[in-house]
């Protein structure tokens, strides 16, 4: 069987100038091309291309980060809509989901220029033994 990877995502744009301007300037996400008309422009996320396309339906975005306070708190101080502070939403016990036992998985939200919730990600490692 053939090996599946992400190539795309796509989240809607009401105004493509300023959802630009959000992913590039406050998100930093290294900008592609931009193609108006139609409507779109291409971002790259990790090796996997985001598309801000005008008129696309809203999807949920989760974008992993080394320190999910500092980001959460960088943004705010940058004006972004924060809506739901840094929270532990999985421990793991037993190494059956993503790591380690003790490794915990947090997440913070925020909305884009646009009004589209996205998440925030940090993966901690477990604590060292006391």
């Amino acid at each position: 069987m053939e090996t599946h990877r992400l190539h795309q995502v796509a989240q809607r744009a009401g105004d493509l100038e300023r959802a630009v301007a959000f992913y590039r300037d406050t998100l930093g996400l290294p900008f592609i091309a931009s193609f108006d008309p139609p409507g779109l422009a291409f971002f790259d996320l990790g090796n996997t291309r985001l598309l801000i396309e005008r008129g696309a339906p809203s999807a949920l975005l989760y974008l992993e980060v080394d320190d999910i306070v500092t980001t959460y708190d960088a943004l705010g101080s940058a004006g972004v809509e924060m809506t739901d502070p840094p929270h532990m939403i999985y421990r793991e016990d037993e190494a059956a989901f993503f790591g380690d036992p003790g490794s915990e998985e947090w997440m913070a939200f925020f909305k884009d220029s646009e009004g589209n919730l996205v998440g925030l990600v940090e993966r901690r490692p477990p604590e060292p033994p006391a």
